[in-house]
């Protein structure tokens, strides 16, 4: 009886630090949902953050762009992680469409992302907290907020690291509408993006098509 009680003693410990395991990667643990709420309460709050919109942008290549005047332009409508149609053709193999859904949020509120807390660290003058989404993107993208106002202010994926800056808001939504992208470890960044116009949408487009 001894021996039982012993091995059954054992199974619950094994069960126990599973379970504690489970949900520090489902997102249950209370560092992980306490970046969660605030971040998007800095966002705007669930109601808003943008699902659906049209996305007015330009963007030049280079570690110093030209005047904005020379910059490309293009107009998208986006629906992440699914959809981003660019003059009626949806890029359906793009993967910066994961990229979208982390700076509107929607990935950190969606039930299947698996999301754990990163180290925290300082990236030039800030310190950022952290957050490892996976499961609903791969490989895992990662996620840092301002310690301080926790709003996203990087994303590293893949090989690239994602700099915002510009904080602007549209219909409750806010957002960094200034990216500068890096290759990790490189000196100077390679592309530079700006979001020009938001536009939140209640219905997609005519001539759009979902997949």
């Amino acid at each position: 009886m001894v021996r039982l009680a012993r091995v059954a003693g054992c199974l619950v410990t094994l069960l126990v630090h599973l379970l504690v395991h489970q949900a520090a990667v489902c997102g249950e643990d209370p560092q992980v949902q306490a970046i969660v709420e605030q971040a998007v309460q800095a966002g705007g709050g669930r109601d808003r953050l943008l699902t659906l919109f049209r996305m007015k942008e330009r963007y030049s290549s280079g570690a110093v762009p030209p005047p904005v005047e020379k910059w490309a332009g293009r107009e998208s409508v986006l629906e992440a992680p699914k959809s981003w149609w660019v003059g009626g053709k949806d890029r359906a193999g793009e993967p910066a469409k994961f990229v979208v859904w982390a700076w509107t949020l929607g990935i950190l509120t969606d039930s299947s992302t698996t999301l754990q807390t990163l180290p925290a660290l300082t990236d030039g003058q800030q310190m950022l907290v952290g957050l490892r989404a996976g499961k609903t993107v791969q490989p895992a993208l990662d996620l840092y907020f301002d310690a301080t106002s926790m709003r996203l202010v990087r994303i590293d994926w893949r090989d690239d690291i994602y700099r915002f800056s510009e904080w602007r808001e549209h219909d409750g939504a806010g957002y960094f509408a200034k990216t500068a992208i890096w290759k990790k470890q490189a000196a100077q960044p390679w592309f530079h993006h700006e979001v020009t116009e938001l536009q939140r949408l209640q219905e997609l487009p005519a001539g759009l098509q979902r997949q």
